[in-house]
């Protein structure tokens, strides 16, 4: 999944696509890299975000969208939690709602449920512009799990398909580094609960944490966990640095095939 910011403000690529022409040819760009599928977000999710209305989100993605579905029928996920905005971009071509706030917000859930489109749920404790201030768990794994497990069963009670939900647990999203490594090491417990699982660490915090390098220096990094969540069962990856994630789990899935 490659990850197409349309912010002034996202932690890594805020700004460079804000014009129509440039978002559609970076979409181009990772799809002849091997994406599956290009996540469009018109709102940064990032720690201390400012909230955007639904109004100016829709301006800033269905424009992208509809002009990429002009020249490309490859899918598109729409990165947002606000129904008006899940309405105008699956009408525009959107086939996927991937929602940090698991279908939460006013009238998400009823909108997922009858636009009758994939969903991705997604973990993520408090809102974007305070989940980093100290944030808390009884024990990070079980919590975030049966979170996504009653949102799971939620979205079934409103007539989503099983066959039609993606888990994500929210690498960076109200945890702390040892929240995160928890969460990575224990990913397994995710897919025990049957449904695919998505994982979001490109170029996060994380992983400066870890190594000590800037924003755009964290490639190495991104590529040791995806391939760790790939062999702990996760088989979507949201990323910025798609050919290199590509390789890298085309080496892994070799060693895995091999006798």
């Amino acid at each position: 999944m490659g990850i197409l910011n349309l912010t002034p403000d996202s932690f890594s690529d805020g700004g460079h696509y804000l014009e129509v022409n440039a978002a559609v040819k970076r979409a181009l760009q990772m799809l002849n890299e091997g994406a599956a599928i290009i996540d469009i977000g018109g709102e940064s999710t990032r720690p201390g975000a400012q909230s955007l209305s639904e109004n100016d989100e829709i301006e800033r993605v269905v424009p992208v969208i509809r002009a990429l579905r002009e020249v490309s029928d490859a899918p598109i996920s729409i990165d947002t939690s606000k129904a008006a905005v899940m309405k105008a971009a699956v009408a525009a071509g959107a086939n996927l709602i991937n929602d940090v706030r698991a279908l939460q917000e006013n009238q998400a859930l009823e909108t997922a449920a009858n636009l009758k489109v994939p969903v991705c749920l997604m973990h993520m404790q408090g809102a974007p512009r305070s989940m980093q201030h100290d944030p808390q768990y009884h024990d990070v794994v079980k919590d975030v799990k049966n979170f996504l497990q009653q949102r799971v069963a939620s979205c079934v009670d409103a007539g989503i398909s099983r066959e039609q939900i993606i888990i994500d647990p929210g690498f960076g999203f109200g945890k702390t580094l040892a929240h995160n490594l928890s969460l990575l090491k224990h990913l397994s417990e995710f897919t025990e609960i049957g449904l695919p699982v998505l994982v979001g660490i490109s170029r996060k915090s994380m992983l400066g944490q870890i190594t000590g390098a800037e924003v755009d220096q964290r490639v190495a990094a991104g590529l040791a966990t995806t391939v760790l969540a790939y062999q702990a069962g996760a088989r979507f990856f949201r990323v910025h640095d798609v050919k290199a994630t590509l390789d890298a789990l085309k080496v892994t899935e070799a060693v895995d095939r091999a006798k």
